[in-house]
């Protein structure tokens, strides 16, 4: 935006406009480009806020942005994923599942591995995400895409809870999805099922049969007993979710993975999330597009269409995207291939700038803009007292205004995993007498995410407690600039009612808020909508000297009403 533009906007003369910047220490003329930062202050000043105008890419993308109404939705098969430690049979379970209920309903089909497949039961549809661990699951959530309802915590019936079992749970409850469990291996001599509810409702996932509200379900993939019943709660739990899409809309969701298969190119699997995507329409995916040229379903059959909840193996783009890539149906296969060049370019202009996850130092910036009111924490230690005593620390900080928010603890090194949460929720890291492992050190150098390492618990706590401080709202003084006396009252036709006014006491700014007394008490609290020297526009009026005003909302003038202003002072807030 121009001076000459922002003028036109504020109602403001163009020279009083660049007064005001070089007041700012900004040198422009009337037809320099302001940047955003400097538009938002300079609207500040004179009472108004801004709202971003949506880009040429949020406007192609915005039909996919509207809500569906009501009556369009209709009930979508449950995307569920199975996540625990490494050991306790995950991967089994998925093939019991496919091996029993994908045959049973494919009569015979071949199952191809292309990241999800569908389970089709008399009750409904299932569709399974086959992520590589929770790590994998939660860099898809790092791009933005939310692809999974449901999470299957798999817990071996002989072993309980394991360290990548709470790193699990940490990471689908920073997800904000449903958790069911999957109590596995009860065919095993030394399988303890109740232990493992005991170790579950210490973490908050009581089963329903203990009195809780947690779906928990034994099973043996060895065996196949209780693969039935699992499938069943998890139709059960995805009623009560009400999942629903719109399958008239045009389509849009999320790759599950992709790579160059030789003889076809790209090949991504797309899962649809809401819409139908049809065969020959054009994609944008990432910095990529193209046009569905051929559909398989996990099968390996074509398909002409795929709907909601639906995954399928896709044809026709001009790359390989990265899981968790959002993609979106285009009406012209050029305006796909314009904002892909776009993107490219803009991520090419990003990686040349030093990016940087959130920080302790960039905590400000984002408070004063409104976008922050807590601060997640990924917090790791050398022993239990310790992370115990940062807890303690910590949890003495915490208050109504602001949510200090543990999104997952732990004892021992800072590990891939724990980065990979970090950079998906936000998050900063604090440690204490404990390095990064090698994989570690390269994902916090690649995402900048902020790690902070202590060796003294003090230290911890006073960096946090300062950031909790500058995201206090601060509190607010009001500060007298001055008072005029409404001696004349005038209607004009294009303004409206004008105060004729003298200054008695200090000065009175265009920029000022102000309280209309009357008979000893305020009629009317508001701003200035314009201030004038006779026909003149004027940005302050000093003590002893005529002015007009009129006010934003209120124009009720009678002669002897004081107008006094005021500017408001915003103090920093200290803890306690």
């Amino acid at each position: 935006m121009t001076v000459k533009d922002l003028a036109i906007k504020l109602q403001e003369k163009p020279s009083l406009l660049i007064k005001k910047l070089m007041d700012m220490r900004i040198f422009a003329n009337i037809n320099q480009v302001l940047d955003e930062a400097v538009v938002t202050q300079i609207c500040q000043k004179y009472g108004y806020q801004i709202k971003k105008a949506p880009d040429e890419e949020e406007s192609l993308l915005l039909i996919h942005e509207q809500t569906d109404s009501p009556k369009d939705l209709q009930p979508r098969p449950p995307i569920v994923t199975l996540m625990g430690h490494v050991d306790h049979g995950k991967t089994s379970l998925l093939d019991a599942i496919r091996k029993t209920k994908v045959a049973e309903s494919e009569h015979g089909g071949i199952t191809q591995h292309i990241g999800a497949y569908r389970v089709s039961l008399p009750e409904g549809e299932i569709t399974f995400l086959d992520t590589p661990g929770h790590e994998a699951f939660t860099a898809m959530r790092a791009r933005g895409a939310k692809a999974t309802d449901i999470v299957v915590l798999v817990v071996a019936a002989d072993e309980g809870i394991m360290p990548q079992t709470q790193e699990a749970i940490d990471h689908a409850r920073a997800a904000g999805v449903a958790i069911m469990v999957a109590i596995n291996k009860i065919d095993k001599p030394q399988a303890n099922i109740d232990k493992v509810k005991k170790h579950l409702s210490e973490l908050n996932l009581t089963a329903e049969d203990w009195g809780g509200k947690t779906i928990t379900v034994a099973v043996s993939a060895k065996t196949g007993q209780g693969i039935d019943n699992l499938l069943e709660m998890i139709l059960l739990e995805a009623q009560m979710l009400e999942l629903k899409a719109n399958p008239a809309k045009i389509a849009s969701g999320v790759v599950i993975e992709a790579k160059m298969a030789k003889g076809k190119g790209p090949v991504a699997t797309l899962l649809v999330q809401n819409g139908t995507l049809r065969l020959n329409e054009n994609i944008i995916v990432g910095r990529y597009y193209g046009k569905v040229r051929a559909m398989f379903d996990n099968r390996g059959q074509l398909v002409q269409e795929a709907r909601p909840s639906f995954p399928a193996e896709v044809l026709g783009l001009s790359g390989v995207p990265e899981a968790g890539e959002k993609f979106f149906v285009i009406s012209e296969e050029k305006t796909a291939r314009d904002l892909a060049l776009r993107r490219q370019e803009k991520e090419h202009q990003e990686q040349l700038k030093s990016t940087k996850r959130i920080s302790l130092e960039d905590l400000y910036s984002q408070i004063k803009a409104g976008r922050l009111k807590e601060i997640k924490l990924v917090i790791k230690s050398d022993v239990q007292g310790s992370l115990q005593a940062i807890k303690d620390v910590l949890n003495k900080l915490n208050i109504s205004e602001i949510k200090l928010d543990i999104i997952h603890e732990g004892v021992g090194n800072i590990n891939a995993s724990d980065v990979i949460l970090a950079v998906a929720s936000n998050a900063l890291i604090l440690g204490f007498h404990v390095d990064s492992d090698d994989r570690a050190k390269e994902l916090i150098t690649k995402e900048g995410v902020d790690v902070r390492i202590y060796n003294v618990i003090y230290e911890l706590g006073n960096d946090i407690k300062a950031a909790i401080e500058g995201m206090l709202e601060p509190k607010l003084k009001k500060i007298f600039i001055g008072k005029a006396e409404v001696r004349k009252v005038f209607k004009v036709s294009r303004t409206g009612t004008v105060a004729g006014c003298f200054i008695i006491k200090g000065k009175i700014m265009r920029s000022n808020i102000i309280n209309l007394v009357r008979n000893g008490e305020v009629a009317f609290e508001g701003k200035i909508s314009s201030l004038k020297r006779f026909k003149d526009d004027a940005r302050e009026v000093a003590e002893g000297f005529d002015c007009g005003i009129t006010l934003a909302g209120f124009d009720d003038f009678k002669e002897g009403d004081l107008i006094e202003a005021y500017e408001i002072e915003k103090i920093a807030r200290k803890l306690e």
